[in-house]
């Protein structure tokens, strides 16, 4: 009776591995640099949003209502904890907007700004609750964090602060020149090359596309970008693109045959 549900979430490791929250069917699907499945790791978590790897081979669940929690899980598949997301710095579950393991803590974001530490990836709940300015960066050196300033006007503002000081290392506007509808994608290769991918309105026509932009790591400056074909099934989903860490995107296009997993490179 409501729409859709398409795999949630994707995401690429250092090693190459993509992994895919296929929550319909209960699993996390792990695929090898060749596209081919490696293993599936089944969750009890049939309303699961998003997911994220854990160094050891684990991983972090986001359910935010069915579980209202985060759930972690070990290299075998094994639940390990059940970290609650309601309580200081959470107020309802449903603000939550993504999940994010930065060595050993879990953290839950809140409306894409600020990370709440609910834990860590061996399911011990935190006994506090500390906060980060933005999501960790994939070369370990910023905290980041974006936004729409006017989506008619495709308006959007990213800010970068330098880990761990949290010291700000710039705030930069960028704009679109289209209504800009979301924001899908912010993360950095490994060399710090930040990412940017908006969904806005096609030029001369009322489809939309998905522009990827790529951006300096000290100053923001646009140094390349990419047009992406817009999903415009009704399928729910939380994570349609991942950054490589050796630079460029994978992205999860969605067409009524199915769902393929594209690379895409910033020009």
């Amino acid at each position: 009776e409501g729409s859709a549900g398409a795999p949630r979430s994707i995401y690429v490791d250092d090693a190459g591995h993509m992994y895919v929250l296929d929550q319909v069917n209960g699993r996390v699907v792990k695929f090898g640099a060749d596209g081919k499945v490696e293993s599936n790791m089944n969750i009890d978590r049939l309303t699961a949003q998003d997911m994220a790897p854990t160094k050891d081979g684990g991983m972090a669940v986001l359910d935010r209502f069915g579980g209202h929690d985060v759930s972690v899980y070990d290299a075998s598949g094994n639940l390990t904890g059940s970290l609650p997301l309601v309580g200081e710095g959470i107020d309802d579950e449903g603000d939550v907007t993504g999940v994010f393991v930065d060595g050993n803590d879990v953290y839950a974001e809140v409306e894409h700004a600020r990370l709440v530490k609910v834990g860590d990836t061996s399911g011990n709940v935190a006994a506090n609750r500390d906060e980060l300015p933005g999501r960790p960066s994939r070369d370990g050196q910023s905290f980041l964090k974006a936004g729409i300033i006017d989506p008619e006007a495709g308006r959007v503002y990213v800010v970068s602060n330098v880990r761990p000081s949290g010291e700000m290392r710039f705030t930069r506007e960028l704009r679109f020149g289209a209504p800009t509808y979301q924001l899908l994608l912010l993360d950095t290769d490994q060399s710090g090359t930040i990412y940017l991918a908006a969904e806005v309105q096609e030029e001369g026509g009322d489809g939309s596309i998905v522009s990827l932009q790529c951006l300096d790591k000290n100053n923001g400056e646009p140094i390349g970008s990419a047009v992406l074909p817009a999903n415009t099934s009704a399928d729910e989903t939380v994570r349609d693109l991942a950054v490589l860490d050796e630079g460029g995107v994978v992205y999860a296009q969605r067409t009524a045959d199915g769902i393929t997993y594209e690379k895409y490179s910033c020009e």
